[in-house]
Protein backbone atom coordinates (compact mmCIF):
# COMPACT_ATOMS: atom_id res chain seq x y z
CA UNK A 1 0.00 0.00 0.00
CA UNK A 2 1.52 3.30 -1.10
CA UNK A 3 -0.10 6.48 0.22
CA UNK A 4 0.47 10.01 -1.01
CA UNK A 5 -0.33 12.43 1.82
CA UNK A 6 -0.44 16.18 1.12
CA UNK A 7 -1.19 19.41 2.96
CA UNK A 8 -0.85 23.19 3.01
CA UNK A 9 1.34 23.87 -0.02
CA UNK A 10 1.05 23.21 -3.75
CA UNK A 11 4.13 21.30 -4.92
CA UNK A 12 5.05 22.27 -8.47
CA UNK A 13 6.94 19.05 -9.13
CA UNK A 14 3.61 17.23 -9.33
CA UNK A 15 2.95 19.11 -12.56
CA UNK A 16 5.98 17.60 -14.30
CA UNK A 17 5.17 15.46 -17.32
CA UNK A 18 7.05 12.46 -15.93
CA UNK A 19 5.62 12.68 -12.43
CA UNK A 20 4.04 9.22 -12.57
CA UNK A 21 7.45 7.73 -13.33
CA UNK A 22 9.07 9.73 -10.52
CA UNK A 23 6.51 8.78 -7.88
CA UNK A 24 5.36 5.36 -9.01
CA UNK A 25 1.97 3.81 -8.38
CA UNK A 26 -0.23 5.43 -5.71
CA UNK A 27 -2.96 3.39 -3.99
CA UNK A 28 -4.49 6.10 -1.82
CA UNK A 29 -4.43 9.91 -1.59
CA UNK A 30 -5.00 11.56 1.80
CA UNK A 31 -5.19 15.36 1.98
CA UNK A 32 -4.86 17.19 5.31
CA UNK A 33 -6.21 20.60 4.37
CA UNK A 34 -5.31 24.10 3.16
CA UNK A 35 -4.93 23.07 -0.46
CA UNK A 36 -6.84 24.30 -3.54
CA UNK A 37 -9.64 21.94 -4.50
CA UNK A 38 -8.52 22.04 -8.13
CA UNK A 39 -5.04 20.86 -7.05
CA UNK A 40 -6.56 17.87 -5.24
CA UNK A 41 -8.71 17.05 -8.25
CA UNK A 42 -5.61 17.23 -10.44
CA UNK A 43 -3.76 14.74 -8.20
CA UNK A 44 -6.69 12.33 -8.36
CA UNK A 45 -6.68 12.65 -12.14
CA UNK A 46 -2.94 12.45 -12.84
CA UNK A 47 -2.48 9.36 -10.66
CA UNK A 48 -5.77 7.84 -11.83
CA UNK A 49 -6.93 7.31 -8.25
CA UNK A 50 -10.03 5.43 -7.17
CA UNK A 51 -9.44 6.02 -3.47
CA UNK A 52 -8.89 9.48 -2.00
CA UNK A 53 -10.01 11.32 1.13
CA UNK A 54 -9.53 14.74 2.71
CA UNK A 55 -10.35 17.07 5.57
CA UNK A 56 -10.65 20.85 5.43
CA UNK A 57 -7.95 23.15 6.75
CA UNK A 58 -8.58 26.46 8.48
CA UNK A 59 -7.69 28.43 5.33
CA UNK A 60 -9.93 26.47 2.95
CA UNK A 61 -12.28 28.64 0.92
CA UNK A 62 -14.40 28.31 -2.24
CA UNK A 63 -12.67 28.52 -5.58
CA UNK A 64 -14.17 30.28 -8.57
CA UNK A 65 -13.52 28.60 -11.89
CA UNK A 66 -13.05 30.33 -15.24
CA UNK A 67 -16.66 29.58 -16.16
CA UNK A 68 -17.91 31.30 -13.00
CA UNK A 69 -18.73 28.06 -11.19
CA UNK A 70 -18.09 28.01 -7.44
CA UNK A 71 -16.15 24.98 -6.20
CA UNK A 72 -16.72 24.28 -2.50
CA UNK A 73 -15.43 20.69 -2.32
CA UNK A 74 -12.88 18.74 -4.37
CA UNK A 75 -14.47 16.25 -6.73
CA UNK A 76 -13.28 12.66 -6.56
CA UNK A 77 -12.35 12.73 -2.85
CA UNK A 78 -14.33 11.61 0.21
CA UNK A 79 -14.79 14.19 2.97
CA UNK A 80 -13.58 12.30 6.07
CA UNK A 81 -14.49 14.96 8.62
CA UNK A 82 -16.37 13.19 11.40
CA UNK A 83 -16.55 10.06 9.26
CA UNK A 84 -14.81 6.74 8.90
CA UNK A 85 -14.39 4.99 5.56
CA UNK A 86 -12.77 1.84 4.26
CA UNK A 87 -10.52 3.10 1.45
CA UNK A 88 -8.72 0.39 -0.50
CA UNK A 89 -8.63 -1.87 2.54
CA UNK A 90 -7.55 0.88 4.96
CA UNK A 91 -9.84 2.18 7.71
CA UNK A 92 -9.51 5.97 7.71
CA UNK A 93 -11.24 8.62 9.82
CA UNK A 94 -10.72 12.35 10.15
CA UNK A 95 -11.49 15.68 11.79
CA UNK A 96 -11.05 19.03 10.08
CA UNK A 97 -9.81 22.45 11.09
CA UNK A 98 -7.60 24.21 13.59
CA UNK A 99 -7.88 25.77 17.04
CA UNK A 100 -10.23 28.76 17.04
CA UNK A 101 -8.32 32.03 16.90
CA UNK A 102 -10.86 34.19 15.04
CA UNK A 103 -14.53 34.53 16.03
CA UNK A 104 -16.96 32.79 13.66
CA UNK A 105 -14.22 31.69 11.24
CA UNK A 106 -15.01 28.48 9.33
CA UNK A 107 -13.08 25.29 10.12
CA UNK A 108 -11.92 26.60 13.50
CA UNK A 109 -12.86 24.99 16.83
CA UNK A 110 -12.21 25.38 20.54
CA UNK A 111 -10.69 22.49 22.47
CA UNK A 112 -14.15 21.68 23.84
CA UNK A 113 -15.79 21.81 20.41
CA UNK A 114 -13.28 19.41 18.85
CA UNK A 115 -13.63 17.09 21.84
CA UNK A 116 -17.40 16.96 21.32
CA UNK A 117 -16.91 16.34 17.60
CA UNK A 118 -14.56 13.48 18.43
CA UNK A 119 -17.17 12.01 20.79
CA UNK A 120 -19.63 11.87 17.88
CA UNK A 121 -17.05 9.91 15.89
CA UNK A 122 -16.60 7.24 18.59
CA UNK A 123 -19.74 5.15 17.81
CA UNK A 124 -18.52 4.78 14.22
CA UNK A 125 -15.12 3.57 15.44
CA UNK A 126 -16.80 1.07 17.76
CA UNK A 127 -18.84 -0.21 14.82
CA UNK A 128 -15.59 -0.65 12.88
CA UNK A 129 -14.39 -2.92 15.67
CA UNK A 130 -17.47 -5.09 15.28
CA UNK A 131 -17.33 -5.18 11.47
CA UNK A 132 -13.60 -5.38 10.82
CA UNK A 133 -12.00 -6.42 14.10
CA UNK A 134 -10.20 -3.08 14.56
CA UNK A 135 -11.16 0.52 15.26
CA UNK A 136 -9.01 2.43 12.83
CA UNK A 137 -5.84 2.29 10.75
CA UNK A 138 -5.21 5.95 9.90
CA UNK A 139 -6.56 9.16 11.39
CA UNK A 140 -6.16 12.33 9.33
CA UNK A 141 -6.51 15.89 10.60
CA UNK A 142 -5.43 19.36 9.66
CA UNK A 143 -4.03 20.23 13.08
CA UNK A 144 -1.52 18.20 15.09
CA UNK A 145 -2.18 16.78 18.55
CA UNK A 146 -1.41 19.01 21.53
CA UNK A 147 2.28 18.89 22.35
CA UNK A 148 3.22 16.92 19.23
CA UNK A 149 4.47 19.01 16.27
CA UNK A 150 2.33 21.98 17.31
CA UNK A 151 3.53 25.54 17.96
CA UNK A 152 3.60 28.00 20.87
CA UNK A 153 1.42 30.61 19.13
CA UNK A 154 -2.33 30.22 19.47
CA UNK A 155 -3.15 29.57 15.78
CA UNK A 156 -0.83 26.55 15.79
CA UNK A 157 -1.78 24.97 19.10
CA UNK A 158 -2.71 21.31 18.72
CA UNK A 159 -5.86 19.53 19.85
CA UNK A 160 -5.87 17.71 23.18
CA UNK A 161 -8.68 15.42 22.01
CA UNK A 162 -6.32 13.76 19.53
CA UNK A 163 -4.19 12.50 22.43
CA UNK A 164 -7.26 10.77 23.90
CA UNK A 165 -8.12 9.30 20.51
CA UNK A 166 -4.64 7.78 20.14
CA UNK A 167 -4.69 6.43 23.69
CA UNK A 168 -8.03 4.69 23.23
CA UNK A 169 -8.17 3.65 19.58
CA UNK A 170 -4.47 3.25 18.70
CA UNK A 171 -4.44 4.11 14.99
CA UNK A 172 -1.27 3.10 13.23
CA UNK A 173 -0.82 6.58 11.76
CA UNK A 174 -2.03 10.08 12.55
CA UNK A 175 -1.40 12.36 9.59
CA UNK A 176 -1.66 16.13 9.92
CA UNK A 177 -0.59 19.40 8.33
CA UNK A 178 -1.14 23.00 9.53
CA UNK A 179 2.30 23.48 11.11
CA UNK A 180 4.63 23.94 8.13
CA UNK A 181 7.68 21.75 8.47
CA UNK A 182 11.07 23.39 8.09
CA UNK A 183 14.07 21.42 9.45
CA UNK A 184 15.51 21.01 11.98
CA UNK A 185 12.84 19.49 14.15
CA UNK A 186 10.86 16.25 14.01
CA UNK A 187 8.27 15.55 11.35
CA UNK A 188 7.58 12.05 12.72
CA UNK A 189 6.94 11.23 16.39
CA UNK A 190 5.78 8.05 18.15
CA UNK A 191 2.90 8.42 20.61
CA UNK A 192 1.67 5.20 22.24
CA UNK A 193 1.11 2.83 19.29
CA UNK A 194 0.67 5.65 16.77
CA UNK A 195 3.17 7.31 14.48
CA UNK A 196 2.28 11.02 14.22
CA UNK A 197 3.43 12.42 10.87
CA UNK A 198 3.51 16.03 9.67
CA UNK A 199 2.88 15.58 5.95
CA UNK A 200 3.62 19.19 4.89
CA UNK A 201 3.92 19.58 1.96
CA UNK A 202 3.74 15.87 1.05
CA UNK A 203 4.85 12.42 2.20
CA UNK A 204 5.04 9.15 0.35
CA UNK A 205 4.16 6.39 2.81
CA UNK A 206 4.64 2.68 2.06
CA UNK A 207 2.81 0.41 4.50
CA UNK A 208 3.21 -3.33 4.96
CA UNK A 209 1.86 -5.50 7.77
CA UNK A 210 4.95 -5.02 9.92
CA UNK A 211 6.62 -1.87 8.63
CA UNK A 212 6.06 1.73 7.55
CA UNK A 213 8.56 3.31 5.15
CA UNK A 214 8.64 6.91 4.02
CA UNK A 215 9.60 7.12 0.38
CA UNK A 216 11.16 9.96 -1.53
CA UNK A 217 11.81 11.00 -5.05
CA UNK A 218 14.19 13.56 -6.40
CA UNK A 219 12.90 16.81 -7.85
CA UNK A 220 14.54 17.16 -11.22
Amino acid sequence: MRILAVSDEVVNVFYKQDIKNLVGHIDLLLACGDLPYTYLEYLVSVFNLTYAGYVHGNHDAPEYLHNGEELTEPGGLVNLDGQTEMLNGVLVAGLEGSIRYRPNAPYQYTQKEIYLRMQRLIPKLLLNRVRYGRYLDIFIAHSPPAGVHDGPDRPHQGFQAFLSLMQRFRPRLLLHGHKHYYPPGPWKTAYKDTEVVNVHPFRLIDITEDKINYGRFYRR
